[in-house]
C-alpha cells in the first residue's frame, strides 16, 4: 500500500515537472501571421548524394538563421530567407568532413555561407506549397524550387512563443554550382531537405 502511494506521488510529481504537450495545428486559419525567425536549435539542413552507387550519403548543417514573413491567409505573399553556415557541416567521418570543407568541394574558407531567398510561393492545398527562390552556393546563384509541407503550428510549450514548422525538399545539380569533384561516381544530383522551426517575433 505504501509503495502504491509513493508511486502515485512520484508520477504526479513527474507530470507537474514535465512541459505540457504542444497542441500543434495544420489549419492555416489558426496560424498567426507575422514575422518569424529561425529557431536554430531545432532547424536542420541536410544534403544527400549517391556515393559510388553503393549507398546514400548524408551531411547535416546547423546554426541556421533566417526569417519567414508568413501570411497564412495569403500564402503567395509569404517570403523566406535562410542562411546556412558551411562550417557547421557534420558527417560521421572526419576524413570526409575535411574533404567536403576543402577547396575540392564546398571551399568553406572562400564561400562560408549558403543562402536561399524565395522569389515565388505557389500554394498547393492548405498545407503545401512550391517555393522557388535563389540559392547561392559556392559563389554561384541559381533558381531552386522546394516542395514545402507544413508540419504544425502552435504555442511552444517550453517558452510559449508562437511557433511554426515546415519540411522542405528539393534537388540541385552540384556541378552547376561549380562543385564537380568525382562526378558522376559521387552523384551530381543532390537532394536537399530543410527541417525548419520558426518563432514569431513579438
Amino acid at each position: 500500500m505504501k509503495l502504491s502511494v509513493l508511486a502515485l506521488g512520484l508520477a504526479a510529481g513527474l507530470a507537474l515537472a514535465a512541459p505540457a504537450r504542444a497542441q500543434a495545428t495544420r489549419d492555416p486559419a489558426q496560424i498567426q501571421a507575422g514575422t518569424y525567425v529561425v529557431d536554430p536549435g531545432h532547424t536542420q539542413a541536410l544534403f544527400t548524394v549517391n556515393h559510388f552507387g553503393f549507398s546514400p550519403y548524408t551531411g547535416i548543417f546547423s546554426d541556421i538563421s533566417g526569417t519567414l514573413e508568413l501570411q497564412p491567409a495569403k500564402p503567395a505573399e509569404s517570403r523566406l530567407k535562410i542562411t546556412v553556415p558551411i562550417k557547421s557541416l557534420y558527417t560521421p567521418s572526419q576524413h570526409m568532413l575535411d574533404s567536403l570543407k576543402s577547396d575540392k568541394f564546398l571551399d568553406v574558407a572562400q564561400f562560408p555561407e549558403m543562402t536561399f531567398t524565395s522569389t515565388k510561393v505557389v500554394p498547393e492545398g492548405k498545407d503545401k506549397a512550391k517555393v522557388t527562390g535563389d540559392l547561392t552556393l559556392h559563389g554561384v546563384t541559381k533558381p531552386v524550387t522546394l516542395e514545402v509541407t507544413l508540419v504544425g503550428a502552435g504555442a511552444n510549450p517550453m517558452n510559449k512563443k508562437a511557433t511554426v514548422g515546415f519540411e522542405a525538399k528539393g534537388t540541385l545539380k552540384r556541378s552547376e554550382f561549380g562543385v564537380k569533384a568525382f562526378v558522376p561516381a559521387v552523384s551530381d544530383e543532390v537532394q536537399l531537405t530543410l527541417h525548419g522551426a520558426f518563432e514569431r517575433k513579438d
